[in-house]
């Protein structure tokens, strides 16, 4: 996976969430180092049939502010998590069944 930049980030992601329907609420949005078991560990995302997206940034600062980006367009989430390894940024569906 090739990094981009938080303006790519950003527009890819939101156009996922786009295609889906929902409200941007719905959406929660974090960074991390370790896309799978964020997601499907941490998160409990299921790994079929759920709304999910992630990109790779070029740096953890470049993740961090993709990441506040897509926080202030109004998606679910927090700043302040990952380290300087976190170079990941995702996106998922919540549901009843994701944590949150």
């Amino acid at each position: 996976m090739q990094a981009q930049d938080a303006q790519a980030i950003v527009s890819g992601i939101s156009a996922h969430i786009q295609d889906q329907g929902g409200a941007l609420s719905s959406w929660y949005v974090g960074i991390t180092e370790n896309v799978d078991q964020r997601l499907f560990g941490d998160h409990r995302v299921p790994k079929k049939n759920h709304w999910r997206a992630y990109r790779k940034a070029v740096s953890s600062d470049v993740a961090r502010a993709a990441e506040k980006a897509l926080l202030n367009q109004g998606c679910d989430g927090g700043t302040g998590g990952g380290d300087t390894d976190a170079v990941f940024v995702y996106a998922y569906l919540k549901t009843a069944i994701t944590n949150p």
